[in-house]
């Protein structure tokens, strides 16, 4: 694409016009800037409350993807590449996954994460090169991340996608954009101009983050990995989370300290197995397999064993 048709193009994003808000935010005192973007961020939340039943659709989907061995791709360029890598990087402590089920994927490659890497993002073909190196098949669902909805890589990617038959869903902040007619799942929280133009870490950033948040947080939630609101699967990989597993089984059970860190160290720091032991005083094998038998389901398997 030739400078004046992108320059054109760009004239067509809501996300990069001008704020008539802020138009005077290069003459406020430091309070005063920051209560002016704090104004902009409080519309998001409501943007993206208007496309929840496109959030839950995707959800389903990656659920039934997670059931069936498949995986969670997110791709893009930018800040909407490296926030798929957060979100990717956080399921495996959070939920107990492989670091394989949830992947993400920035233009340029790791190296992108922390500095630019320019025009990767203008390559379609750089898209399709990096799905194929993961053996991106029709098991899996894809996320294409792209604020403006227009990113030749993020474009690449879900067309390939499509092509093979996967799933397929856009996340943008501007309405119609080629993404969503590309995707089979459009995502499209409108926040409107940036307060700062064309900063599209702000308000879409923040519209993105929150997207994602609740696309592995909900899936994973559907496979079994909460009771009632904690965290089951969390790994104890380093002091904080030892305290936070110890927390989640004393919440749980309403037992003390010392009986949770008994039962956690008999468990080998498994929560989900621990809360299960003292909910229904089942010995550890027993435990072990009434879990399996409801695939996970905690609630499930104390339910199941108070019906007995």
């Amino acid at each position: 694409m030739t400078n004046d048709a992108l320059i054109a193009a760009l004239s067509h994003l809501v996300s990069e016009g001008r704020n008539p808000e802020t138009m005077d935010i290069d003459l406020l005192p430091s309070l005063e800037i920051v209560k002016r973007i704090n104004q902009q961020d409080q519309l998001v939340p409501l943007a993206v409350e208007k496309v929840l039943p496109e959030i839950a659709q995707a959800v389903d989907k990656i659920t039934a993807a997670f059931q069936q061995g498949g995986r969670l791709i997110y791709m893009g360029a930018g800040t909407s590449g490296r926030l798929g890598v957060l979100d990717a990087s956080e399921c495996p402590p959070t939920f107990g996954v492989s670091d394989q089920m949830v992947i993400g994927l920035i233009a340029g490659g790791p190296e992108a994460i922390l500095k630019a890497k320019e025009g990767a993002e203008d390559s379609a073909e750089l898209g399709v090169d990096d799905l194929k190196s993961i053996d991106f098949s029709a098991k899996d669902v894809m996320v294409g991340i792209a604020a403006s909805g227009r990113t030749p890589y993020v474009i690449g990617a879900l067309n390939y996608a499509n092509d093979i038959g996967a799933t397929t869903v856009a996340l943008s902040c501007n309405p119609d954009s080629p993404i969503a007619d590309v995707a089979k799942i459009a995502i499209s929280p409108v926040v409107g101009p940036e307060a700062l133009t064309g900063s599209t870490r702000l308000k879409s950033g923040t519209a993105q983050k929150l997207v994602l948040n609740m696309l592995t947080t909900a899936s994973m939630i559907r496979l079994g990995k909460s009771y009632q609101n904690l965290m089951v699967d969390v790994k104890a990989t380093n002091k904080k989370l030892i305290a936070r597993a110890s927390r989640i089984v004393m919440q749980a059970t309403d037992c003390d300290k010392s009986e949770a860190t008994k039962t956690l160290e008999q468990t080998d720091y498994d929560v989900k197995l621990a809360i299960l032991i003292l909910l229904t005083g089942m010995p550890l094998e027993t435990a072990r397999q009434q879990l399996e038998k409801q695939d996970g389901f905690l609630r499930k398997a104390v339910q199941s064993h108070q019906n007995t």
